[in-house]
């Protein structure tokens, strides 16, 4: 869905199932750090307000978005019920862009498809920096609660 029809930090709190117990792997890209930084904030806390632990997150970081597919397949052997793969990628003067979306795109489509642990796609692709600043915690809600929100609820398939 458009995040310009949708604020990515409303949700019905109703609908997110407890987090007591629930292990979370968040996999985040160091590359624009002040975009991934404030995604990582939001999810973590979404997590703690819905139940996980702090001790029950574990997070590690990649130098870049497209190196979240490696980084989220060592973390699905891990003890975690779910993976967030956290990133952010802004449209430059090159096709970087269109390769960096689509690859990291269906590396972590891949693995979600084929892994016993859920991975959820927290990569926000944008034409500029302020669409990023507006999806990270601005204008347009952060996307860090949205992919904290996902995780718990697709975790309940491993219980």
């Amino acid at each position: 869905m458009a995040s310009k029809y949708h604020n990515l930090s409303d949700y019905d709190t109703n609908s997110v199932p407890n987090g007591k117990g629930t292990r979370v792997g968040i996999v985040v890209s160091e590359w624009n750090k002040e975009i991934t930084g404030a995604l990582l904030d939001g999810a973590m806390s979404t997590l703690m307000r819905h139940g996980v632990e702090e001790a029950d997150i574990r997070v590690k970081t990649v130098p870049g978005s497209f190196e979240l597919i490696y980084g989220a397949s060592q973390m699905v052997k891990t003890d975690v019920d779910v993976v967030i793969a956290i990133g952010c990628v802004i449209r430059g003067d090159t096709p970087h862009f269109d390769y960096i979306c689509a690859g990291t795109t269906q590396g972590l489509a891949h693995l979600n498809a084929t892994q016993n642990v859920p991975v959820i796609y927290g990569l926000i692709t944008t034409n500029d920096m302020q669409q990023a600043l507006d999806r990270c915690g601005g204008a347009l809600g952060n996307k860090g609660d949205e992919c904290a929100v996902t995780a718990l609820k697709m975790s309940v398939f491993n219980s």
